[in-house]
């Protein structure tokens, strides 16, 4: 039987596969939203197990320029989720949004299989002309990406009800789904990659966001009806709309005063930087003051509190995924020079240790989805800020491995891969405590009107934090101590948790309307 959503004297059928318990006590739409994403997440961290070390070791760019555009590059990527859930909120919906940028993130992985393959020892390409197809297929991936990215994680919080305990434990599964296609696809591309050639390894990963494509298209209707259409189209969400303050939310003052703030404030204090850094860094600022302004002078009340909250909360997050974007960059070329790959004779592709972080996940994601549900059931949960202090400290301590590590390879040894392995194991347990809760919390304290603005918002963290992470990569040009490096990740990672714990207080009153 239908379950009834009532919004003052109507009362709206919500469609029976939205409250099935067929998956693990989850709908079962969950699980086609776990596939799609999978196939996305291969796609995407195929081509960062590879962008690295493609550029330094096939294109021979200098360690300093591979991490400045690979931080571009991810701090883009992360970018344009903003503008994309901005527009499906508004225009499109998250459905069509999301096959729009499933086809062109695959087409991007396309593109880049025709790129250059490796140039001859002692040559460099930079050459922009020969590197056409290299940016472009870059640039198609990083547009793609932005309409797909935020809507997917936005349709996973419209499949519950409002107040549904399984949400946290929900989106948990659903970043099970990210990580298993994480874990396959440095496998897969990297081998590739790494042993066959390039541009297999680019191409593969296209594959991948074309069979998620597939599957989505298949069943979308079956298992997500009314999911992700536009919010006046969406009856399972009816009661949601209908309870929210209804003030037209597009102020296009407010926008563009926001964006110009935070990009005006980026130029004055740029100092002599490259002209596409000073670019993406008053991008980053100028749409987040945007979002910011727009989410906070659309709402009122407890509205408004919340997404003062929200964005709170998004400022700590830049700090963890800074030092943890290390994977693909320092970290990266720190198991490809530094550490001994060789198992039983047979040589393993350094890439392979992109897939460590995403197996662990794998092993104890369900682990943190029955802690949470358990402690949820005893009302002993701690709040999401406070589980974010807990991954911060799990971050930092997984450097700490690599400090040690550090001190060996600065006295010229190669060191044993158990010192990747338990920075890999704590930064997932780090991960564990902050991503997949930090999901749930914009589903949950975003205003409906918002839901995919505000999951960009999220995003823009990430995509800050990239672009951070990979100028701090580049400082490995001057910082020639592995040991001193990998010190500043732990310093920022503690002082932030240090920060965080003591606004809890604070972020629990401006989220009391919610249980956030």
């Amino acid at each position: 039987m239908s379950g009834i959503v009532d919004v003052g004297a109507t009362t709206i059928d919500r469609p029976p596969a939205l409250d099935d318990r067929a998956l693990f006590g989850h709908p079962r739409g969950l699980g086609l939203l776990f596939v799609v994403e999978m196939w996305e997440r291969f796609s995407y961290y195929g081509m960062r197990a590879l962008l690295v070390l493609y550029l330094v070791n096939a294109l021979h760019w200098p360690d300093g320029d591979a991490a400045r555009l690979y931080g571009a590059y991810t701090g883009l990527v992360y970018l344009t989720p903003l503008i994309g859930g901005y527009l499906a909120d508004r225009i499109i919906g998250t459905r069509r949004s999301l096959v729009i940028g499933g086809i062109v993130i695959a087409l991007g992985h396309f593109v880049l299989a025709f790129g250059p393959g490796a140039v001859p020892a002692g040559e460099t390409l930079k050459d922009m002309g020969q590197l056409i197809p290299f940016y472009l297929g870059l640039a198609l991936v990083v547009i793609g990406t932005g309409f797909f990215k935020p809507n997917v994680s936005t349709m996973v919080g419209q499949i519950y009800r409002e107040g549904d305990a399984r949400r946290d434990s929900g989106f948990t599964i659903f970043y099970m789904g990210i990580n298993l296609g994480a874990f396959i696809a440095p496998l897969v591309c990297g081998y590739l990659g790494q042993r066959v050639g390039w541009h297999y390894g680019f191409g593969a990963a296209g594959v991948g966001m074309t069979l998620g494509l597939i599957v989505y298209m298949w069943g979308r209707d079956r298992y997500l009806p009314g999911i992700g259409l536009h919010a006046k189209h969406d009856p399972a969400n009816a009661a949601a709309v209908a309870a929210e303050s209804i003030e037209e939310p597009w102020n296009p003052w407010a926008v563009t005063i926001g964006a110009a703030l935070g990009a005006g404030l980026v130029f004055l204090g740029a100092g002599d930087i490259h002209p596409v850094d000073l670019t993406i860094r008053m991008a980053i600022a100028g749409m987040g003051v945007a979002a910011a302004v727009l989410a906070i002078s659309g709402t009122r009340g407890e509205e408004r509190n919340r997404v003062i909250a929200l964005f709170i909360v998004v400022f700590f997050v830049i700090f963890f995924w800074m030092a943890f974007e290390q994977a693909g960059s320092s970290m990266n070329l720190f198991a490809d020079r530094h550490t001994n790959m060789n198992v039983g004779g047979w040589e393993m592709p350094s890439s392979w240790f992109q897939s460590m972080n995403p197996l662990f996940i794998l092993i104890f994601a369900p682990v943190f989805a029955m802690i949470w549900m358990a402690l949820g059931r005893r009302g002993k949960e701690p709040s999401t800020p406070l589980k974010m202090v807990l991954g911060l400290v799990l971050l930092g301590t997984g450097f700490l491995f690599l400090v040690v590590a550090g001190r060996s390879v600065d006295q010229g040894f190669q060191v044993s891969a158990m010192w990747l392995t338990m920075a890999y194991l704590f930064h997932t347990l780090g991960e564990l405590c902050l991503s997949p809760v930090g999901l749930s919390y914009v589903t949950k304290v975003a205003p409906y009107k918002f839901a995919s603005l505000l999951m960009g918002a999220w995003f823009l963290a990430s995509s800050a934090a990239s672009y951070l992470g990979g100028w701090l990569a580049a400082q490995t040009e001057t910082i020639t101590s592995q040991s001193t490096f990998f010190s500043i990740p732990v310093a920022t990672s503690f002082g932030a948790a240090f920060l965080l714990l003591l606004l809890v207080p604070l972020l629990k009153r401006l989220t009391r309307s919610v249980k956030a």
